[in-house]
């Protein structure tokens, strides 16, 4: 137990770490958790001679999958109902998009400018056309994005995009079985329920010190987990539409949300970042780099060719239209996990999925610091939405607080005589 303590107070000191680097440099925490875990596998195993930060071990890869799931819960649960369907049409075009460029412009440059075979190629391609919803909603939480309109459309268009990335790895490499009609027989099942459920049994025995509300959530997006890996799938495609389907009620539920999110940013997303920078290979990026900044740049141009028109098209600024583009190009857990679907299928080699992983790592960092650094649309980090109607509404002026002080009328004065 001695070794595992150690461990843990070893990742909990980079997570501080990281996240002293993020307000002293002014960004999302969970962007310098990936450059400290990329950094630190580096410094660790050159001082140390071979010791690493463990990231193989099965109790930390069970704490990164789950703080992936609860994000991803968070993130779809932030979805409102009424601006769903207010911004549908966006989120959908914006979303599928966003997959479509990237999906065919990466794999064209991955056969004809690397001369990878053509499987090699689709793979790469369907890495490349993810958008990281841990990402986008990490960011958007970090500066408040998350309670306005235009967060909520993004983080949908996000959804629709990571969905397509599924379905496509599903139907090139991973031909639909028992297995996948199982799923998604139990998946409709459940998710048409738990909107009914939940508020009932929470209102039933919830509100109490155990936590009951927390413990049934997780079982829910743990076991469709479980489900969704056993049909080849993965676990944070239902955990987002979780999130979606009970939106409008334990989305509304701050108290809870806020408890979640305790639990989440303060022990289960910093080992998922902070394992996502770690798979970093610097030595191998350095002895073959041209196959990582093709990569790396082939996505952010073609999620910029294709996103960038649609949003303009939809009225945004060009500010605003610049930052939800260079969001969209992000990446990170769909798109290691396509890599690594790759690899252990052997569809890529060692050398192809270091390029992939490093390139999906980098376009969770370079495309959101510049969006930050320049794009950055704080106009919109002023806006409300309205619960019943979706529209944004502009905060009244804040009138100037008056003395806390009350004042006696005449009868009291003369009662204090």
């Amino acid at each position: 137990m001695t070794e595992i303590w150690t461990l843990a107070a070893l990742w909990l000191g980079l997570a501080l770490i990281a996240t002293l680097l993020s307000i002293w440099l002014r960004i999302a925490t969970a962007l310098s958790e990936i450059v400290v875990g990329t950094v630190a596998q580096l410094v660790i195993g050159a001082l140390l001679g071979g010791i690493t930060l463990g990231t193989d071990a099965s109790w930390i890869k069970f704490l990164s999958g789950a703080g992936a799931i609860v994000l991803t819960f968070l993130a779809g649960a932030e979805l409102d109902p009424a601006v769903f369907r207010l911004k549908w049409k966006e989120a959908t075009t914006v979303g599928l998009v966003s997959f479509l460029a990237p999906f065919l412009g990466c794999a064209a440059v991955a056969f004809y400018g690397l001369h990878w075979s053509s499987q090699a190629s689709w793979l790469a391609g369907i890495a490349m056309s993810t958008t990281s919803v841990a990402v986008v909603y990490a960011v958007m939480l970090e500066f408040g994005f998350n309670v306005t309109d235009y967060g909520k459309t993004v983080l949908a268009a996000c959804f629709i995009t990571d969905l397509a990335t599924v379905l496509a790895l599903g139907f090139v490499f991973s031909p639909f079985t028992t297995r996948t009609l199982i799923f998604f027989g139990v998946a409709v099942v459940v998710f048409s329920i738990l909107p009914w459920l939940t508020p009932r049994f929470f209102k039933r025995y919830g509100d109490r010190p155990s936590e009951l509300e927390a413990k049934f959530l997780l079982l829910c997006l743990f076991g469709m987990g479980a489900l969704a890996t056993w049909a080849d799938s993965e676990a944070v495609l239902p955990a987002y539409v979780t999130g979606m389907v009970l939106a409008g009620t334990v989305g509304k539920d701050h108290a809870l949300i806020r408890r979640l999110r305790t639990l989440t940013f303060g022990l289960l997303t910093p080992f998922y970042f902070i394992r996502a920078g770690s798979l970093v290979s610097i030595p191998a990026l350095v002895a073959a780099p041209a196959a990582f900044v093709i990569i790396l740049v082939s996505k952010m141009v073609t999620k910029i060719v294709g996103v960038y028109p649609v949003t303009k098209f939809y009225g945004s600024s060009g500010k605003e239209a610049a930052y939800t583009t260079l969001l969209m190009a992000t990446g990170l857990t769909f798109g290691t996990i396509s890599a690594l679907f790759g690899l252990s299928h052997q569809v890529i080699d060692q050398a192809q999925y270091s390029a992939l992983v490093a390139a999906v790592i980098g376009s969770a960092v370079v495309p959101t610091l510049i969006a930050n650094a320049f794009f950055l649309p704080h106009h919109l980090l002023h806006e409300k939405v309205a619960p019943t109607t979706g529209k944004i509404e502009k905060p009244r002026p804040v009138m100037a607080e008056k003395s806390m002080k009350p004042k006696r009328n005449s009868r009291s004065n003369r009662h204090a005589k």
